[in-house]
């Protein structure tokens, strides 16, 4: 009997363990949003900016507030301004440009409630956000209330954490650099 017992709990929790994990896992960006702000807080910095590798246009910017990461990258016209910048260190004022006078169309902008990753949302919890361009996303949980299909809701997920999780790790890999 304690055996038959036994058995049903292993089965049982070895089934839970099989199910639960697709709901409760990590986003891909939850490493790098952590490890991110554990380095911009331990060099007692809010903000940091920088170039995309590969792109002569195309920088990274985040702006960090106790619980809260932003992150935004886009194309800017200016990127001689935009590399000065990062050479003196203005970190926010590079954010600052990024966030008002990048091209729209190539403004990307994640607010990252909670700076543990682009999470997919669930009841009583923050909405983390992706705006591509014109177009924002609110990770709430609610697909319904997006107009969506859970599977389309899913597939937008997966695609704006897999983007956000790149350049968390164009910025991890330059404040490295940086020393």
């Amino acid at each position: 009997m304690y055996r038959s017992f036994t058995r049903l709990f292993v089965l049982g929790g070895l089934i839970l363990g099989a199910v639960l994990p697709v709901h409760a896992q990590d986003p891909a960006s939850a490493a790098p949003a952590k490890e991110l702000g554990q380095l911009l807080a331990g060099r007692k910095m809010d903000s940091f900016a920088a170039r995309i590798p590969g792109s002569p246009d195309e920088f990274a910017a985040t702006l960090v507030f106790p619980g809260q990461m932003i992150v935004i990258w886009a194309k800017f016209s200016a990127p001689a301004v935009l590399n000065e910048k990062l050479l003196k260190g203005e970190f926010r004022e590079a954010y600052i440009d990024l966030n008002s006078a990048s091209a729209p169309e190539s403004r990307y902008f994640v607010t990252d409630l909670g700076a543990d990753g682009l999470r997919r949302g669930a009841k009583d919890e923050p909405a983390d956000s992706y705006d591509v361009g014109t177009k924002s996303m609110r990770f709430s949980g609610n697909w319904r209330e997006l107009k969506m299909s859970e599977k389309d809701y899913m597939k937008a997920h997966a695609d704006a954490d897999a983007e956000y999780t790149r350049v968390l790790g164009v910025l991890l890999e330059q404040i490295k650099k940086a020393g």
